[in-house]
């Protein structure tokens, strides 16, 4: 199985934007880093700078997003940005923030990946280390799971099955290969979805305060309110685009051959935890 090199950004490029939850705006800026390094997020806005590795070991449980954490410190809503740091093979960026939580931008990754391709990725030398499936591991149960069995090709592909049941999401399902080309043609640009009445009871607990159906895709019993879809199986494609940024927390490329059903963030970082601790136990036997 052909191996690759780690990667970094060759210049630092920012990004812009007010977090859905918080209301609040964040400068994210992506900084090269050297081989070695992994995904380490920086809490600028800190007295004393915190500094917040992108493992599994550092999430904690939050409601519909991925969040890291050190010393109660948090960086929220990170998985789009992992997404798309991973999608494109970057495995080693500093990532300073203003605020706790990532902006949502237009509800997907594309900004994210447009930041890094007008910079460029850099090749370290240092090889990338991948983790390699080979036997299938298995997390949830009947109705929602996730499993990793061998890779069909050098890298990762995903196999993916949302089902909403009755209206206007419906089933959906995508396969795909994961590279640096699909990712920008078939993920970046799919959007987080919620439904209309999960929407008002967030305004109602006072969560979103900012966000609208222009920036993300509400969804009415007759399909998105005041948008458009821009794939007509968006809302699959956005499940593997998290998919991809949760999996990003074991630490290491994957290859395998992901299968889901119903997952998501959670069930998304209990495979990512599996994978990350089958490796330290082959390493250390």
């Amino acid at each position: 199985m052909r191996q690759r090199t780690q990667h970094t950004i060759r210049r630092a490029v920012s990004v812009s934007g007010v977090g859905y939850w918080s209301g609040r705006g964040n400068v994210v800026e992506l900084i090269p880093a050297p081989a070695g390094t992994g995904i380490v997020f920086v809490r600028g806005d800190c007295e004393i700078p915190v500094r917040i590795a992108a493992c599994v070991e550092n999430r904690v449980d939050a409601v519909q997003r991925t969040t890291l954490a050190m010393g109660g410190v948090q960086v929220q809503m990170v998985e789009h940005l992992m997404s798309a740091l991973a999608g494109l093979g970057v495995d080693c960026c500093l990532i300073r923030v203003s605020a706790e939580e990532m902006p949502g931008l237009d509800g997907s990754s594309r900004a994210f990946v447009e930041a890094v391709d007008s910079v460029g990725v850099e090749d370290l030398g240092a090889p990338a280390d991948p983790i390699v499936v080979e036997e299938t591991v298995r997390v949830g149960d009947e109705d929602a799971w996730i499993e990793a069995g061998p890779p069909r090709h050098s890298g990762l592909s995903v196999e993916y099955e949302l089902d909403y049941g009755p209206g206007p999401i419906g089933r959906q399902t995508l396969s795909l290969r994961v590279t640096p080309e699909t990712y920008r043609d078939g993920l970046a640009s799919a959007r987080t979805f919620i439904s209309a009445d999960e929407a008002e009871r967030l305004r109602s607990a006072g969560l979103c305060p900012e966000a609208t159906c222009k920036d993300l895709l509400v969804f009415g019993p007759d399909g998105p309110i005041d948008n458009e879809l821009r794939w007509s199986d968006e809302c699959v494609r956005h499940k593997v685009l998290d998919l991809v940024g949760d999996l990003a927390l074991a630490g290491r490329p994957i290859h395998a051959h992901v299968r889901a059903r119903r997952s998501g963030h959670r069930l998304n970082a209990e495979l990512a935890s599996l994978l990350a601790a089958v490796t330290r136990r082959r390493a250390s036997a």
